[in-house]
């Protein structure tokens, strides 16, 4: 057992694609070249109301992504040439860093969250954390994403961040008796994302999560 640990009847029900259960929706349309969610507004997050001894590069835009030392997320990708491309992107990976935060953390109520993602991309974060809270479950291990590819909108007001992601050695762990729960190596374990980044309307050059697609069991990137 590791990331994909939710109960069927919690999956069949969920109404968000799971991400860090790898229990998503693979119906995206690859082929279009408008980018789903493009006209999803973005709102501006909330500063966080707790102060933080986190250093500062854990600290961007003000929030804290500090994750425990046994809990790693690998982003092993290229930083693309187009500035908006490249801002999306990196906060693609701080909205990963911070849904696991919030399962770290216990709570969907996290200002990373909120920072990085609004609208059904926030629905989505909040999905995650709380099939981790129920299920008892923290994450341990390494997570890698890797493969990544980036798609702006005709505006630039919007950035598609496909990618894919091995979980081989990321694993969840019951958090009252620390048991990590562990799995045979399969094509489970790979999975393709596709994350609607769209840009807060500050001039602040923060993007936000609106919408998340997932391809499961993902042969792709094997």
């Amino acid at each position: 057992m590791k990331r994909r640990t939710l109960p069927t009847a919690v999956a069949l029900t969920a109404t968000a694609a799971l991400l860090l259960t790898a229990c998503g929706s693979g119906d995206d349309d690859g082929g279009n070249d408008k980018i789903a969610g493009a006209d999803q507004q973005s709102s501006k997050p909330e500063p966080s109301k707790e102060a933080s001894g986190a250093p500062d590069e854990e600290k961007p835009d003000g929030v804290d992504l500090s994750l425990p030392k046994d809990m790693n997320l690998v982003f092993d990708w290229d930083k693309p040439k187009k500035a908006n491309e490249a801002a999306a992107m990196e906060d693609a990976a701080n909205f990963l860093r911070a849904i696991y935060r919030g399962v770290d953390k216990r709570t969907t109520k996290d200002a990373a969250i909120t920072a990085y993602s609004t609208g059904e991309g926030l629905h989505y974060a909040e999905t995650q954390v709380n099939a981790w809270i129920d299920g008892g479950w923290t994450a341990t291990g390494t997570l890698r994403h890797y493969d990544a590819t980036t798609r702006s909108s005709t505006n630039g007001s919007s950035v598609e961040v496909a990618f894919c992601a091995d979980a081989g050695k990321f694993y969840g762990k019951e958090v009252k008796t620390g048991k990590v729960l562990k799995t045979k190596p399969s094509i489970e374990d790979f999975d393709h994302y596709k994350i609607i980044m769209v840009k807060v309307p500050t001039g602040d050059g923060l993007w936000q999560a609106s919408k998340v697609f997932v391809e499961t069991k993902a042969a792709k990137c094997q």
